[in-house]
Formats: structure tokens, C-alpha cells, sequence
């Protein structure tokens, strides 16, 4: 058979005529035996069809012909072994292109297949040429795929069916026609190319790796085929996926230069397994801070644990990013409460503990607490089976003894509570559809400035976001947008809750909450609450209002600044204090409420914007500033804009200090508080004590404990109109509620003096 053109010389075996010695009866490897002197196989030199040839008889069910020549198998590359046979006489035989896989170490790669097709030989004298191709991938037209391990072969064919029979074999031709299967392709790699089997098995790991290294800058093609993977991989070549790719669950794929959401939605063929995986490289990959979701949206069916899908790291505090696209929650079952009973035992020396916790093995890390004297918001935040004690975000208030507790697990879209501790994490641009399924986002134990930026929580159906533990510390909330599922729900019957923070220095800035039971519960101090609006209205006149923004620690340290409070309140407590009496310390201090917007429509007269409810006795209220805001009330007035909730306790109004009431707005309040409080009092009859009434302006009901100013706006005058020039001295906390100055004169005079009274000293 002349020798084609695009042949490479290497490649094709020597001719029959160099001699039947260059030709195996076994596999071609050292060693098997030749057809050199035997008496089933001849050299033919002249024959009408070929110009030199092999006659073989077959003696053999499967008569092996190999060439001892080694042919070299490169990556990326395809070869067509073919030749010519025709039977001559006798039995006709079938015939096939065979081969032998090598590899650099001589042995032999039994996974590669080694046979190609079969042919029927039909009748004596004619001439039948077969042919098999033979590559690493995997592809269309590849008959004998070898992968990426075999370095050479030794082909030839085999004949096989009925013994007897006599051929002719024409001498065998090696071609390179990798260009048919790369064609158009010059730039891609195909990972196929480098023997990566879309078969399900095997383990293609060595293959990507091979192609990955090949690439040079060129794009690497998955083709379609389920292709599994062993281990962790990394890929720096920009990729292509239109398979399918199968991986251990803690074993992460890294594309370093196609990471983002679509490519792995088309590496893994689910939305929800693509998102673990690139989130699991976001965290074990230093090449890219921010996964994005390329504006997908990634149907949620269970509760997403984060830090299972990075089983390797319970912390992590490298500035990371998840940005650009939406989770979706759908289905059921997965989504329902795990509430649990149990009985514990509490004791205030260690207030963060419950102890001797019955059936703690079902207690979930990450549950509501729930039982006689325990606040809002408090969660298991870790737990020790053995010692049969759970940990708790905040302390309760006031539950020593033992007692049964009520622990309810919600399940959340995204749940970070598995890391022990996160820092420097951001959502960027999501969307989370809730779908009154799931709650939204839980943070880890401990953690600083978790970042929420830009994003979407609508209908969740127990929590937007809940803080089990510390990793709220430096949280930072901006302009996020947070939907109710509860819109037709009267406001005391509501069960949804924005936020809760549990750690200091906490800001949330320029957000939209409506009608969810609360904004936020702030249980730490030094936080900065400025440019929000927290909607929490309905359609019952007279209706119930609940906290909008609830900061649980007496000494918050926290500045609440330019916000629409609308048909809500703030309300300010210590309901996380083991010993809710006071005793040392602040108290009640460190408050600034400045230039918001505080809006009621159709709410009971005793509504009010600014509440402090002491869960124990003694304190007092300290460096309280409420200025420049704006109290307006819709479809009725209500009585004042500040009151005590005394549910539990009063305050020591004895140990009001330091209190700033001043410029505010009022509109349909009967009662404007202020402090200091000018006033102007004016004594018709002549008499040496005159009792000037506060009328209930001073703030919270306080005592008129000071009087900053004293002026003579008027000719202080005796009964008989003579003129008078001296001053008055005055007496504090008069009458019934000790919010009367009495101004004491040594005549009886009459006239108008100014004052200013102060609650505090």
C-alpha cells in the first residue's frame, strides 16, 4: 500500500518486507514470539492486488498480528492504523485493527480498549480495507480510546472466527488525523484529547490536570459525558463545561479563571451543588475574594449549612464576597421547625449556661430559647453532650432554678453557624425569596464586621437574619430591603423578626423593613442605627404597636440617627442582664436619639415612640440625648411621645441624669416633654410662695430636680402695685409627684418669671 502523504514516518510500523522478524504473534511486547520462520506466515512479494504483502494462515480462534515497532501515542493526538486484507482460500475469517497500550514504564494500561471494530470477510479474492482510530479522548470516530497513561502501542490486527483459512494482509499505514477532530478548535483543549472518560468510573483527575497543563492560555473543553474526579482540583485554564462533573463533597474545584456561579451550574448540572462548590473554593483558594453568582437565581430545596460544604474549615477570616444573584426557596418538608421540650437547670453565677439540659443530643446548635423568665432573642449557641450544658447567646433575666424550655430551630437559606468563626464576609446585590418557607441568613458563632450590602430578604418566614452568638461583632447592614410575609397580620400577632445582634459596634444603615413583628433587637452597645425607616403599621384602629428597634443593654452606647420610625417604637430594656436590679454601674445611660422621624396613625392614646421597661428596680436613666426629632400622630393624638414600661419595674427618678430633651417637633401630642423645660409662670394674686406646675412636661414623669435659670419677665409687684427687686429662692420636687418648683419670695408679690426646670442634675 503506497504511503499517504500526511503519514508520519515515525508512526507507521516497518513493511512486511524488512522482514517477518519486525512482526509479533503475540502483543508486540519484548519478549512474544515472531513470525520470523514459521510455517503459517510468508512474505509475498508479488501479488495482483499488492505490492508485497503477508500470507497467513489462521491456526488461532484469535490470531494475533502486532508489530515489535513502537508507535509513539502523543497528547492531543489521533491516529487511523489501517490496512488491506483479502481471503485467498478456505474458511473466511473476520478482521479487526488491534493494539497494545504501553505505558512509560513498559507495562501494560489494561483500561485502554485495544480492539476496534470488526469486518466479515464475504468472499475469496476481494480486497477489504479496515481501519480504527485510535486516540486519548473519548470522542466521535475515536474506535479504540486510550486515555492519557499509554505513551506508545504496538498495532496490527487479529483475525478471528473459523481456523483454516489463508489471507493476505497488505502492509499497515499509521496516520496523524488529529485535524479532523480539532479543526476549528485550534484554541481549545479538549480534555478528552488527554484521556478524560465521560463514562461515570473513571477517575478523571490525571486528565484534567494533563489537559489543564497543556492549555498555555488556551480555553479547556469538557464535553458532554459524566466525568468523575476524584480530589480536589485545580484548574488555572479558562474552561468550557458541557459535561457533567462528580466529585467527593469536601473535595473543591477551582477555576481560576472562569470562577463564577454559571460555570459551576454547568459543571455540576444543579444550582445548589454548584453554589456549595464555588463557595467552597472561594474559601480554599486565595486566587479570587468574591464568588459571583452571575445574576443567577439558585433554587434552594434544604437549608444551605455553609460550613459543611468547607468541611475542612470551621474559621475563616480572609476577606471573602458572595455578590450578583438570588436564592429561591421551594419545597416543604425540609424547611419545617425542629422544636424540642426539655427540662434545665439555671443559675445566674454562670448566666450564659443551661445546665443538666434533658434529651440535649436533639437540641440543634442555633435554637431559640424560650421558657419563664428568658428574653428575646437568645439561642443555643454551642453545646456540650457529655457535660449535658448548652450555651446561650445572651443570659436570662430571671429563670434560677430548673425549669422546662421550649428550643425551636428555624431552617435558613443560607447558615453560617457551623463556622466557629467567620469575619470579613459580605453579601453583595442578593436577593433572598423567602417564600414565608425559610428564614434568610444565620451568622456564625463568632466572627467580626459580617457585611449585608445592597440586598433583598423578602417573606421570610420566622428571621431575616439572626446572630446565634458573636459573629455580629462590627456587623455592618446597608441599604437592605426587608419584606414581610405577614403584611395582612395584626402587629401583635406577628412572629417575623429582621435582625438581632448580640455583639458591640453593630450599624445599620439606610435599610426598609415592613411590618415585621421587629427591626432589630440590639442586644450589644457602641451601635449606630442612621438613615433607616421601619414600617410596622396595620389596619385595626386603635392598634397595638410593638418595637421597631428594641436595645436590650441598659449602658447601649448607641446613636439612633435620621430614621422613619413609622408606627412603631423604640424600646429600651435589660432584659439580657443575669441581675436586672441595679446595683453598680451605669444604668440606663448612653443614648442618643437624634433628627428621625417618629409617624403613628390610628395607634391607642398611650402609645408611645420611646419606651424604657426595666426588668428589675433601682435604675436610673443617664446621658439620654432626644433632639431634633419629629413626633407627629395620624387619626388621633396620643398623650406622649416617651413613657416607663413598669411590667416589670420603675426607674429610681432620683437618679435622672444628664438628660437632654430638646427641639423636637411635636404634632397631636398632648404632653411635649422637654428638658431643661421653659416655661413661663404668672402669679395673678399677690402671695410669697408661688407653685409653679410642669404639667407633665418633664420627660418620663421626672421630678423637677434642678432650675437652671430663673428671669423676671414681667415688674414683680406687691398686692398693692409697688415695685420689688429682689429674688426669689426656690424648693424642688413639690407636690404629689415631686414635679412642682416652688419659687419663695420674702413679700407677697405677683408677676411672670421664666424658668428652666431640669428632671436631672
Amino acid at each position: 500500500m503506497s504511503t499517504s502523504s500526511s503519514a508520519l514516518p515515525n508512526f507507521s510500523p516497518p513493511a512486511f518486507k524488512s522482514g517477518l522478524a519486525n512482526w509479533s504473534s503475540g502483543d508486540g511486547s519484548a519478549g512474544s514470539d515472531s513470525y520470523a520462520e514459521v510455517a503459517e506466515a510468508a512474505y509475498v512479494p508479488s501479488d495482483s492486488d499488492f505490492s508485497g504483502c503477508l500470507e497467513l494462515i489462521k491456526t488461532h480462534s484469535v490470531q494475533k498480528l502486532r508489530a515489535f515497532a513502537k508507535t509513539p501515542m502523543r497528547p492531543e493526538t489521533y491516529l487511523r492504523i489501517r490496512t488491506r486484507i483479502k481471503s485467498v482460500t478456505g474458511n473466511l475469517p473476520a478482521v479487526r485493527i488491534a493494539g497494545w497500550a504501553g505505558n512509560d514504564s513498559d507495562k501494560w494500561v489494561s483500561a485502554a480498549t485495544q480492539i476496534g471494530p470488526s469486518v466479515a470477510l464475504s468472499a475469496a479474492g476481494e480486497v477489504v480495507e479496515i481501519s480504527a482510530i485510535v486516540g486519548p479522548g473519548l470522542r466521535d470516530g475515536v474506535d479504540m480510546v486510550w486515555g492519557s497513561e499509554p505513551t506508545y502501542g504496538h498495532f496490527g490486527l487479529d483475525l478471528t472466527g473459523a481456523n483454516g483459512g489463508i489471507v493476505r494482509i497488505d502492509d499497515f499505514e499509521i496516520q496523524d488525523v488529529t485535524g479532523l477532530f480539532h479543526r476549528e478548535m485550534i484554541n481549545v483543549v479538549d480534555v478528552r484529547d488527554y484521556g478524560a472518560l465521560g463514562d461515570g468510573q473513571t477517575d478523571n483527575y490525571n486528565a484534567f490536570v494533563a489537559a489543564d497543563q497543556a492549555a498555555n492560555g488556551r480555553q479547556l473543553l469538557v464535553p458532554e459525558g459524566l466525568y468523575n474526579i476524584g480530589r480536589g482540583l485545580s484548574l488555572s485554564a479558562p474552561v468550557q463545561i458541557q459535561g457533567r462533573l462528580v466529585m467527593p463533597d469536601d473535595a473543591p474545584l477551582v477555576l481560576s479563571k472562569s470562577y463564577n456561579l454559571s460555570t459551576y451550574i454547568d459543571a455540576f448540572k444543579s444550582e445548589e451543588l454548584a453554589f456549595k462548590k464555588a463557595f467552597q473554593a472561594l474559601l480554599n483558594s486565595g486566587d479570587h475574594d468574591s464568588l459571583d453568582l452571575s445574576g443567577r437565581t439558585i433554587a434552594v430545596t434544604a437549608p444551605i449549612d455553609m460550613q459543611a460544604a468547607v468541611s475542612n474549615r470551621s474559621e475563616y477570616a480572609q476577606r471573602r464576597v458572595i455578590r450578583n444573584g438570588q436564592f429561591y426557596a421551594q419545597g416543604d418538608t425540609a424547611w419545617e421547625n425542629e422544636v424540642v421540650n426539655s427540662v434545665a437547670t439555671y443559675d445566674q453565677s454562670t448566666p450564659k449556661v443551661l445546665k443538666n439540659v434533658v434529651d440535649i443530643a436533639n437540641i440543634p446548635v442555633g435554637t431559640l430559647v424560650e421558657g419563664h423568665g428568658v428574653g428575646r432573642e437568645i439561642y443555643v449557641k454551642s453545646k456540650n453532650v457529655a457535660a449535658q450544658e448548652v450555651t446561650l447567646s445572651e443570659a436570662l433575666f430571671d429563670a434560677d432554678g430548673t425549669q422546662s424550655f421550649s428550643f425551636t430551630r428555624f431552617k435558613y437559606s443560607l447558615d453560617f453557624s457551623g463556622f466557629e468563626k467567620l469575619s470579613k464576609f459580605s453579601l453583595q446585590n442578593i436577593e433572598f425569596q423567602c417564600n414565608t418557607k425559610a428564614s434568610g441568613i444565620m451568622l456564625a458563632r463568632t466572627g467580626i464586621t459580617f457585611h449585608i450590602k445592597d440586598c433583598f430578604i423578602t417573606r421570610p418566614k420566622y428571621r431575616g437574619m439572626t446572630s446565634i452568638g458573636t459573629g455580629c461583632q462590627g456587623m455592618l447592614v446597608d441599604r437592605c430591603h426587608f419584606v414581610t410575609g405577614e403584611a395582612n397580620t395584626k402587629s401583635q400577632d406577628r412572629i417575623s423578626i429582621v435582625l438581632n445582634a448580640n455583639g458591640n459596634d453593630v450599624k445599620l444603615r439606610e435599610n426598609w423593613a415592613s411590618q415585621f413583628r421587629h427591626f432589630a433587637i440590639l442586644s450589644g452597645s457602641n451601635n449606630i442605627v442612621s438613615g433607616n425607616h421601619f414600617y410596622q403599621g396595620d389596619g385595626v384602629a386603635n392598634g397595638i404597636r410593638l418595637a421597631g428597634l428594641a436595645m436590650t443593654k441598659s449602658n447601649t452606647a448607641t446613636t439612633v440617627v435620621g430614621n422613619y420610625v413609622d408606627n412603631c417604637f423604640l424600646e429600651w430594656t435589660n432584659e439580657h442582664d443575669p441581675t436586672p436590679d441595679f446595683t453598680s454601674g451605669f444604668g440606663f445611660s448612653a443614648l442618643s436619639v437624634s433628627d428621625n422621624v417618629f409617624l403613628s396613625g390610628d395607634v391607642a392614646d398611650w402609645f408611645a415612640y420611646l419606651v424604657i421597661k426595666p426588668f428589675g428596680s433601682g435604675h436610673g436613666i443617664s446621658n439620654l440625648t432626644v433632639n431634633g426629632n419629629t413626633f407627629r400622630s395620624l387619626n388621633g393624638t396620643i398623650n406622649r411621645v416617651e413613657r416607663i414600661d413598669t411590667s416589670y419595674a420603675d426607674i429610681d427618678r432620683t437618679r435622672l441624669q444628664h438628660i437632654q430633651f430638646m427641639g423636637n417637633n411635636f404634632n397631636n401630642i398632648k404632653t411635649r416633654s422637654q428638658n431643661p423645660l421653659r416655661l413661663s409662670h404668672t402669679q395673678n394674686s399677690a402671695t410669697s410662695v408661688w407653685s409653679v406646675k410642669t404639667g407633665g412636661q418633664l420627660p418620663f414623669g421626672g421630678y423637677a430636680r434642678d432650675v437652671e435659670a430663673l428671669v423676671a419677665k414681667s415688674e414683680i409687684k406687691s398686692s398693692s402695685n409697688q415695685k420689688t427687686y429682689h429674688m426669689p429662692f426656690v424648693t424642688l420636687e413639690k407636690g404629689s409627684a415631686k414635679d412642682r418648683v416652688n419659687l419663695n419670695w420674702p413679700n407677697a408679690v405677683k408677676g411672670t418669671m421664666g424658668l428652666k426646670i431640669r428632671c436631672d442634675r
